[in-house]
């Protein structure tokens, strides 16, 4: 049997305690927040930065990992007798971390190394990685992972919404104006992931209206459901009890996103991964 390494990064928002249970090596994304630069950490450790998102009006920058940091974690997984590398990263279209990645495999020259873009983000990429360690535990080679991977991340699907507009207005996503007029009327965007792109699918008016259009966008079989928020659990539970209505036998799980990600939505955001 194969001894193969996972590796993924900070945005899969993997808990700490499980990314070391399981050997997973996250290799975090940078933000610089009032002149700090800082290290994306993991669930239970972004409650100090949404506290300052929200009592300030600067707004972080955010940047992929170096290549070094990559090439860091290859080298230790070969030194620890790994035979195979898997990573698995934040979509290319969102991030230039699988970029960093394959340059890291270029400079060490070996073939052994697959990095792969998940064309996912948040609990997709975090559903991926845990069904890649489920099949490294059940034997399964690294063709066979690699294979059901990219074929996994073409059906899966990404909905969000935000409780105002003043953060997509910080990031540069809508102008002063658009944030202002929107906010006054109670304007809810529903953005989708579309090939590893966030775009705006459609508008409605109302957070409760937001809501149902989110479960309303899961349609047919389904197999995982993941419930992502930003200081927003009263309407993940919200959310949850319904799908669980909905789907009575589909696990669904809450995560919390992080700043790199969260921080472009604002406290109170909110979405759905699912496959």
């Amino acid at each position: 049997m194969e001894k193969i390494k996972i590796i993924t990064d900070s945005t899969s928002y993997i808990e700490k305690d499980f990314a070391e249970e399981m050997n997973i090596s996250i290799v975090p994304l940078n933000y610089i927040f009032d002149g700090v630069d800082e290290k994306e950490g993991f669930p239970g450790e972004f409650d100090e930065f949404y506290e300052k998102l929200q009592n300030t009006k600067l707004f972080p920058t955010t940047s992929q990992p170096a290549a070094a940091d990559f090439l860091d974690e290859y080298k230790k997984a070969f030194d620890e007798g790994y035979e195979e590398i898997i990573a698995i990263l934040l979509s290319s279209k969102l991030s230039g971390t699988y970029n960093s990645a394959l340059v890291a495999k270029d400079i060490l020259g070996d073939k052994r190394i697959t990095v792969i873009d998940s064309l996912q983000a948040a609990g997709n990429l975090k559903f991926l990685v845990e069904d890649a360690i489920a099949m490294v535990k059940n034997g399964k080679t690294k063709d066979e992972i690699v294979k059901y991977l990219e074929e996994k991340r073409k059906n899966m699907s990404i909905y969000l919404t935000v409780d105002t507009l003043e953060y997509l207005r910080r990031g540069g996503r809508l102008s002063g104006i658009q944030s202002t007029i929107g906010d006054m009327l109670n304007i809810k965007p529903i953005i989708q992931l579309i090939d590893g792109e966030l775009k705006l699918l459609e508008k409605v008016r109302g957070k409760n209206k937001a809501l149902k259009a989110l479960c309303d966008k899961i349609q047919g079989p389904v197999e995982k459901i993941r419930i992502c928020h930003i200081l927003n659990k009263e309407e993940a539970l919200k959310l949850k009890k319904e799908l669980e209505s909905r789907f009575p036998n589909v696990p669904i799980s809450i995560d919390i996103l992080g700043p790199v990600i969260g921080c472009h939505l604002g406290p109170k955001g909110i979405g759905i991964c699912f496959y």
